[in-house]
């Protein structure tokens, strides 16, 4: 007796794409072989070594951006099934809860809707990079050559800069914030969060005036709505809100003593 050919099970993906930046976007539909535990990454590799479509036309591969494959670099953020979040560490069953993943009813893939496409699911997030040089996220630290150890620092605030330190720069907090566009200069939570990070240390507190200034300007800490949507998507748990509201007070205090004291 011979045993039944076993079906294998397949997902149905459906994928935003755009040939350029300048391109109008279009959709695409994938069947891609379902493997317990693979993520979106396996997927979107799996429909790279054959671009195919369920209409039997070859297509050009979908471009995608990624990098660390382990929710580190942030590189991987896209929108699936309208929720933004880092498409390595999402897993192909939990999108397909709800009967989705089918013919008629796929998992869909879309860019970050934030950010200039470049490619299909890969976006320019260089406006957060360059946000973060506007407000000097860094620790001036040039040419002040060995001058022994630093100074002590509270386990509270330690603890406070760890965990902003886990930002990855990803764009989740952005692209799920109401007041962050592609048309503002709001810089958003991100950003607020590392002035917070580097106001709280010791030797980069040096340069706190200057980011203060930078976010009392347009697009600043003013443009927040407080919608808190940030905290919500963020996959590091990272205490958005927190660092807003602790920014907020940093630059109403630097705003009296500069009212008063003309600095």
């Amino acid at each position: 007796m011979i045993a039944p050919k076993e079906e294998t099970k397949t997902v149905f993906i459906r994928i935003k794409r755009q040939d350029a930046p300048d391109a109008e976007p279009y959709w695409q539909d994938f069947e891609v072989p379902y493997r317990d535990a693979s993520n979106v990454i396996s997927c979107l590799q799996a429909i790279a070594l054959e671009p195919v479509t369920v209409n039997d036309e070859k297509v050009a591969p979908v471009a995608w951006d990624c990098n660390c494959l382990e929710e580190v670099c942030g590189a991987c953020t896209m929108v699936m099934n309208g929720v933004v979040g880092q498409s390595c560490s999402k897993l192909i069953h939990e999108l397909m809860a709800g009967g989705k993943g089918t013919r008629d009813n796929p998992v869909v893939l879309e860019p970050i809707s934030k950010f200039p496409v470049v490619r299909d699911l890969y976006v320019d997030r260089a406006r957060m990079f360059n946000n973060l040089k506007a407000i000097k996220g860094w620790v001036p630290i040039d040419g002040t050559g060995n001058l022994g150890s630093g100074a002590k620092e509270s386990q509270a605030n330690q603890e406070l800069r760890y965990d902003i330190s886990r930002c990855m720069t990803c764009g989740c907090c952005l692209e799920a914030c109401p007041q962050f566009t592609k048309d503002n200069n709001f810089v958003g939570a991100q950003v607020i969060a590392q002035a917070l990070y580097f106001n709280k240390h010791e030797t980069g507190a040096h340069l706190k005036g200057d980011r203060l200034d930078t976010l009392m300007e347009e697009g600043g800490i003013s443009d927040c709505g407080n919608a808190q949507n940030c905290v919500k998507v963020c996959p590091k748990e990272i205490p958005l809100t927190e660092a807003i509201a602790a920014i907020g007070r940093q630059t109403t205090v630097h705003a009296i003593k500069k009212f008063f004291m003309g600095k």
